[in-house]
């Protein structure tokens, strides 16, 4: 398939620039994914969507406040600095701007000296390794000095850190948010459990890379970034358990789902506990391992993301429902609405 077969044309003003309120007031497009058949409804009646036996699978990755404005010593020029990957104590690959001014060797300083650096090497791509000092906790510095890396399709700012977070974000390590989660509320998922719908969890580090561009005109020639996951004992156990009773497992956002495809890849089709590095690349002529349901939010035209929710529900389906989606004005992306797909 082409790139191009993944583009719609969106009007700029449906994309979200500041998160529902409350968190389960978004929108919920109903996507049955034999027939295409599309319904429309709210997230807070996820519910009645739902039966009893399911299993929801999350992300509980929680995003880094990992964009630094601060300083070079000596001239007090401008610097920011977005961290990328932690390669050793205090080390982490990071991207800067502007990189001139980040030679090895170089010092900068954040939050008034809350945070330190120094720049280490250059590495491919143009990025760099810093070593960070701080008095206390590297991660408690980063929370007090640190900002949310927010898409660049975002342009208002966020008021509230822990809006781009999920309620159930736990294991610190995300350079961008598991965007489909961002629609639950602590009361949703106690509602959840009460009607037997059960909940597991599986850590996928989101990186930058997932608003990487697919550049090449074949799409089997796009090379996806690599991404840390966990899928636990006890999270492998309910899949097992809920298949062999004949519930549905169903992912909350691209992230879980790519998860669970490659615990699945890579086992012969079966889910156990694991850890590792994912590149899988999922995108139509997937034949899926795991997966009976996904929820989502809406990705951007050409993206990985698009191509993955087509593998899963059909090309045809997924262009449709992209057009009813912006006809019917639909808030789109990262703070936008959530689709489910069954």
């Amino acid at each position: 398939m082409k790139r191009s077969d993944f583009w719609y044309d969106l009007p700029e003003e449906l994309i979200a620039q500041t998160p529902a309120e409350p968190r389960n007031s978004s929108r919920l497009m109903c996507v049955d994914r034999e027939s295409g058949e599309i319904s429309h409804d709210r997230f807070y009646n996820l519910c009645s969507h739902l039966k009893k036996g399911d299993l929801l699978v999350m992300n509980d990755s929680r995003v880094l406040p990992a964009r630094l404005y601060g300083e070079k010593e000596g001239t007090g020029s401008f610097i920011e600095f977005l961290l990328l990957e932690q390669k050793g104590d205090k080390v982490w690959e990071i991207l800067v701007r502007p990189g001139k001014k980040a030679k090895p060797g170089t010092k900068f300083s954040f939050g008034n000296g809350r945070l330190k650096a120094e720049i280490l090497e250059t590495v491919e791509g143009g990025n760099r390794i810093a070593k960070f000092e701080c008095e206390g906790n590297f991660f408690t510095a980063l929370e007090d000095v640190g900002q949310m890396p927010l898409p660049p399709y975002i342009t208002k700012k966020l008021e509230d850190k822990e809006r781009y977070q999920t309620v159930y974000s736990h294991e610190l390590g995300s350079a961008a948010a598991p965007t489909a989660g961002l629609h639950f509320t602590k009361e949703m998922i106690e509602e959840l459990h009460e009607k037997g719908i059960n909940t597991a969890f599986v850590t996928l580090h989101v990186g930058l890379g997932t608003f990487r561009p697919v550049k090449e005109d074949d799409v089997k020639g796009h090379k996806m970034h690599s991404e840390h996951y966990h899928l636990p004992k006890e999270t492998a156990e309910l899949i097992n358990k809920t298949k062999a009773e004949g519930g549905r497992v169903i992912a909350v956002g691209t992230t879980s789902c790519r998860t669970l495809e490659s615990v699945a890849s890579f086992n012969n089709g079966e889910i156990k506990e694991a850890e590792g590095y994912t590149d899988i690349f999922i995108y139509p002529g997937y034949k899926f391992k795991v997966l009976d349901g996904l929820i989502t939010n809406f990705h951007l035209p050409e993206s990985t993301l698009i191509m993955l929710v087509s593998a899963f529900m059909g090309y045809d389906n997924t262009m449709n429902a992209y057009k009813v989606a912006v006809e019917e004005k639909y808030r789109f992306f990262s703070f936008g609405d959530a689709m489910i797909i069954l």
